[in-house]
């Protein structure tokens, strides 16, 4: 049909670096937005009641991940395959039907929450305080459901421009609010578990603003009336699909929060079984909470690719042009080396200034986490990576079963290990570093044999492998000669150290890359100026 072939005039296409630069600046903005929301948090209700916020996201991201993990990557993959054939009137009406599924969903999962508040509490979390928390959590859901099909629509349509946005928008509110009520409960001397609560809220209205921006975005930029003729498709079958496609996502990745979500009890249990008392084991738990914000940041600039290569993938497929298809694959997991494996060791390496300047007066088990789990963060950030590849080809149901198996694995360990009592809380790292290894080992097998493409090692790996040990010991050397010139333990002198070793650590890094030609002057062409930086630095 004539209509279905019309192209949207404002719609803004960019390939999948563009896409992946466009969003990765605003993940750039919001992991700082992040820090300065989460730090000051950690330090105004403590371990203890930062432990009740952590073990309240851990819920929450359950029915999190089970309504918004695989409906949206569905939307994206479905608008992309329409506009790859110039459907836009199938475009349009998955889009509605997307809008009436994702909402129906949200209702179901935010009723869940608010109503069922004190039995996940009681029985699930095991954590009776953190129930006025799980109420407060509970409208986020509908609101980030509606916000997920919006983001789907546009992310297959390959303008990452709105998303980026919405997710900064989302995180300033998020920030601003949940700080200052935070604060103002802690300093009116209200408990640790309304304070949670109310930090929580903050996360509420950070919803309702990105709702807001991305109604008018898609009344300003996509009015309703652009699409003359009706898709001959019905809505129940364009819901079929959605469901096809994003419950086998939704299910792995709702696995892997639900057996997550087991951390808190699984912890306490066997902390307590270590011969730890309730308030240790609260304490022990808390500041492993405090840690993981460190530990995502890695996998937070996943996002970026993630979200890009599965439109990038899918238009290539729906045109039949698979070996496009495997070279943006490969090109996506070795970028995702080059920006993962440096952050991961800079965790590792830095993992005592890091928790003891943001968060003094922890926990001294801190460091010790967080320098497994910044090795751990590498293969979080693969995983992440080659769930969306497989997804984006139509293998949906692959990573699922990697999922499940690397949860499990990670459960039994944390079982065996934290109970011992020289390990403790050490544990739970380790089972995470264990089975994020034995995703990615699953996930390299299902995408070399399944879809017949062959990531080559050498080049995913090899470069950013050498260059991120180079910068790791020269980091590391640097930040132990500059800490020469302070008093032990002096918390500017640590500051002013690391700083000094993270800028030279971005340099040598950087050069390193360059050099190795771990990124190419052709990847560079992909970006926004790209051709104009490649010229500047020189690059073949």
């Amino acid at each position: 049909m004539r209509g279905n072939r019309m192209q949207a005039p404002s719609e803004k296409k960019q390939n999948f670096m563009h896409g992946a630069a466009i969003l990765t600046v605003g993940v750039l903005i919001m992991k700082l937005l992040g820090l300065v929301y989460k730090v000051p948090l950690g330090n105004i209700l403590g371990d203890y009641g930062y432990g009740i916020f952590v073990a309240t996201y851990n819920v929450y991201n359950i029915f999190f991940t089970v309504s918004t993990a695989g409906l949206p990557v569905a939307l994206s993959r479905l608008i992309a395959e329409a506009d790859a054939n110039g459907l836009t009137a199938r475009k349009e009406k998955t889009f509605r039907t997307a809008i009436w599924t994702f909402g129906f969903i949200g209702i179901v999962f935010s009723g869940i929450m608010f109503f069922g508040n004190h039995w996940l509490a009681f029985s699930y979390l095991r954590k009776p305080d953190a129930a006025m928390s799980v109420r407060a959590m509970a409208p986020c859901i509908l609101l980030v459901c509606f916000v997920s099909a919006y983001r789907g629509y546009y992310q297959g349509n390959g303008n990452m421009i709105p998303t980026t946005i919405d997710e900064v928008l989302e995180v300033l509110f998020k920030a601003i609010s949940g700080l200052l009520i935070a604060n103002y409960l802690v300093k009116t001397h209200h408990s640790l578990p309304e304070a949670s609560a109310g930090a929580i809220l903050g996360t509420s209205i950070g919803s309702v603003i990105s709702l807001g921006y991305m109604l008018f975005y898609k009344w300003r930029n996509h009015p309703r009336g652009q699409t003359v003729e009706q898709c001959s498709e019905s809505s129940w079958k364009i819901a079929r699909d959605l469901l096809r496609i994003g419950i086998p996502i939704s299910l792995g990745a709702s696995i892997m929060s639900i057996l997550t979500s087991f951390d808190p009890g699984i912890c306490h249990t066997r902390l307590l079984a270590a011969g730890f008392s309730e308030h240790q084991a609260g304490v022990l738990y808390g500041v492993y909470g405090k840690v993981q914000t460190l530990f995502n940041l890695p996998a937070a600039f996943m996002t970026p690719l993630t979200i890009a290569i599965v439109p990038a993938v899918a238009r290539a497929m729906a045109q039949g042009n698979r070996p496009e298809a495997e070279k943006t694959a490969e090109d996506a997991m070795r970028l995702a080396a080059v920006i993962s494996l440096p952050m991961g060791v800079g965790l590792a390496v830095l993992a005592f200034p890091l928790v003891n300047v943001l968060y003094p007066n922890s926990d001294p088990a801190g460091p010790g986490i967080l320098c497994i789990m910044g090795f751990a963060s590498f293969f979080v950030s693969t995983v992440l990576m080659q769930n969306a590849i497989l997804q984006a080809a139509g293998k949906e149901r692959l990573p699922m079963v990697a999922l499940i198996s690397g949860s499990l694995l990670k459960i039994v360990i944390n079982w065996i290990i934290i109970a011992i009592p020289s390990v403790n809380i050490y544990g739970a790292p380790i089972g995470t570093l264990t089975g994020y290894c034995c995703m990615a080992a699953m996930n390299y097998y299902f995408i070399r044999t399944k879809m017949k493409a062959a990531p080559n090692l050498w080049r995913v790996l090899g470069k950013p492998l050498i260059c991120s040990a180079v910068m790791g010991g020269s980091v590391f050397c640097i930040y132990r000669f500059a800490e020469r010139f302070f008093r032990p333990g002096d918390r500017f002198g640590m500051t002013v150290s690391m700083a000094a070793g993270v800028a030279a650590g971005v340099i040598i890094y950087f050069a390193a890359v360059i050099r190795t030609r771990g990124v190419t002057r052709e990847d560079m062409k992909m970006l926004p100026k790209g051709e104009k930086i490649a010229a500047v630095l020189h690059m073949r």
